[in-house]
């Protein structure tokens, strides 16, 4: 049974958690003042994050473990003056029958989007590639059974509508825009990022303690709100090997977001959700090889706060940009490069192709570029178009490979935002950074 704890302890830990970080902070900046790296290691404090506890493997059960996906509850941060329980679904090579006994797997951590949960057939397709994978609800709630089909494959699509969720007892908070961005002022406690990512962090930490889970070849990738959350786990635990944000990015304070409106309202404690939550202000300090996959119209995450949140990372980092990609759980999961980048730091894969730096010679655009895998093709994507970025057309130049360059045309006149597109012969693609200044 879940206890709940004192006033007085709830205020003695939270000016803790503040003296630690504040500690933190000071010795990270003494320490890089003597050209010393600060230590990463599991007693690293980043904002309220307490990184000794989060990456203790936390107390769970299983709900089930019946059939090819289980179910699972673990402990989760304190909310409401409890701590609360967390809900997540587990499939592997081994629980899909697929492997002999003993046999040991990487492992991925699956985050899901605004209006989602852990959904079954996400972890299920990550077995199928082999790996371990735990999808955990980020809302406190807990989805229905996994549904199969007459094939025994998940249904597509089964927990994808609200009525399909039930509030657990000792849920953390809700998914809401009042949990996301109107709490931030108070206990850290009450806030919606703070809990996504110690939930993440925490499931991290139970997955690899899993026997069949090879703990040094852990990924996360995460979808729309799941890939925002995923961005700041990755800048805050870095444990592992590989992630991969879909949509989701960091400055949600300017420009077209949608989030904007939402921020803007704070008044006064704008400035406190944006250093504590936005992504700008964490990615930073990621050092997780990281690739970013959106699509040239999104609605929710724009190319120009996109392209912002990759510049700021300080470590190897990818990019993978298609025109017109629909946003939602589905699409998201889909792009084949998701599972590739990933194999290639968790199994040993074949990188992605990897774009140098774009070149202006003689009215074309060269661009050297690295990949195992050699080119099928090359193509110039731009725009000429006014107005939202979410309403613009894009069109389409064929670029020529050259040995180990590509030779673009030069984007035609009026074009203000651009990119080049490497395919290799897996039709696995991979894009140069976004580039926004008008060419003359």
């Amino acid at each position: 049974m879940l206890n709940s704890f004192t006033l007085f302890d709830f205020m003695h830990r939270r000016v803790a958690s503040r003296v630690a970080a504040c500690c933190a902070a000071w010795i990270s900046m003494w320490l890089m003042c003597l050209g010393q790296e600060p230590q990463s290691d599991h007693g690293q404090q980043i904002g309220d994050w307490n990184l000794t506890k989060l990456h203790e493997t936390p107390a769970m059960h299983w709900e089930s473990q019946i059939g090819p996906i289980h179910s699972l509850l673990y402990t989760g941060e304190e909310f409401d003056e409890h701590p609360t329980e967390v809900f997540a679904f587990y499939s592997s090579p081994s629980t899909l029958g697929e492997a002999p006994a003993g046999e040991r797997f990487p492992g991925i951590v699956l985050i899901h989007g605004g209006g989602g949960t852990a959904f079954a057939e996400w972890t299920w397709l990550w077995a199928k590639r082999g790996y371990a994978a735990i999808a955990m609800d980020l809302s406190g709630s807990r989805p229905i059974d996994p549904i199969y089909d007459d094939d025994g494959v998940p249904v597509p699509n089964q927990a994808s509508k609200a009525d399909t969720r039930t509030r657990l007892p000792f849920g953390g908070p809700n998914h809401g825009h009042a949990e996301k961005f109107d709490s931030i002022g108070g206990d850290f406690h009450d806030d919606w990022p703070y809990h996504a990512v110690a939930s993440v962090i925490r499931a991290h930490s139970l997955l690899r303690s899993f026997p069949e889970v090879i703990a040094d070849r852990t990924a996360v990738t995460g979808i729309s709100w799941g890939g925002y959350t995923t961005c700041l786990v990755a800048s805050v635990d870095n444990r592992f090997k590989a992630a991969v944000p879909v949509y989701g990015c960091g400055f949600l304070y300017e420009g077209e977001s949608v989030q904007k409106p939402a921020i803007d309202k704070l008044g006064l404690r704008r400035e406190q959700w944006i250093e504590a939550y936005d992504p700008s202000s964490l990615l930073v300090h990621c050092r997780v090889p990281i690739l970013f996959v959106n699509g040239t119209n999104d609605v929710h995450y724009p190319l120009d706060s996109y392209q912002k949140s990759y510049d700021v990372i300080p470590g190897k980092k990818q990019m993978r940009i298609e025109v017109n990609m629909r946003h939602g759980h589905p699409p998201g999961w889909k792009p084949q490069e998701i599972g590739l980048f990933i194999d290639s730091f968790c199994r040993n894969g074949p990188p992605l192709p990897e774009p140098a730096a774009l070149v202006h010679a003689d009215g074309m655009i060269e661009l050297s570029y690295l990949s195992t895998v050699p080119l099928k093709s090359a193509t110039l994507h731009y725009s000429t178009d006014a107005g939202l970025r979410s309403s613009r057309a894009w069109q389409s130049l064929p670029a020529r490979i050259e040995g180990d360059k590509v030779i673009a045309p030069k984007p035609p006149a009026g074009a203000n935002t651009w990119f080049i597109a490497l395919t290799d012969e897996r039709n696995a693609m991979t894009t140069t950074p976004v580039q926004f200044a008008r060419i003359n």
